[in-house]
């Protein structure tokens, strides 16, 4: 079992009439997991800009799991707050900008997906890492932090705000 015959990826092969031992692809083919038909979900985008929009409902299960994926792989630089002060900035590193100025206050929901995908400045990608529906579900988040950080009681519907006040 230790030494038996195989195929290795593009060396050259007896078996085939072309000698070589990977098959072409059949055109049209996709693999596993690789058809990614709706745009909104796998690029953040509509019509060629930013999307406004979320590609699913977003409730508190997406919130919760939002949070929970902010967590792991965003607050070490953004902080839990998403005031840019996480604990690898504290330990040196290049403070990230606040989620809670207005130009990201203001910017699409589909902005931070693309950033968080493809990355941007000295931040990584994190494609290969968070799959598309948790990327959207740390972009639920985001926005949660964002409203949390500047709401007003007139933001509270009016059958909960005698808990707070």
């Amino acid at each position: 079992m230790h030494d038996q015959p195989k195929y290795i990826p593009l060396r050259e092969s007896a078996f085939f009439g072309d000698a070589r031992s990977a098959r072409p692809l059949v055109p049209g083919t996709v693999a596993r997991g690789q058809l990614h038909d709706d745009g909104l979900l796998y690029t953040g985008k509509m019509n060629g800009a930013d999307a406004t929009v979320f590609p699913f409902r977003v409730d508190a299960v997406v919130l919760a799991r939002g949070r929970e994926r902010f967590d792991i792989y965003c607050a070490p630089c953004h902080g839990r707050t998403g005031q840019g002060d996480g604990m690898i900035v504290r330990r040196g590193y290049r403070h990230p900008p606040s989620y809670h100025q207005d130009r990201l206050r203001d910017a699409p929901a589909g902005h931070f997906f693309d950033v968080i995908t493809n990355g941007f400045g000295a931040m990584p990608d994190y494609a290969a890492q968070i799959k598309a529906e948790d990327r959207w579900a740390i972009v639920a988040y985001v926005r949660a932090l964002q409203l949390s950080e500047h709401a007003t009681l007139a933001d509270v519907p009016a059958s909960a705000r005698p808990k707070i006040q």
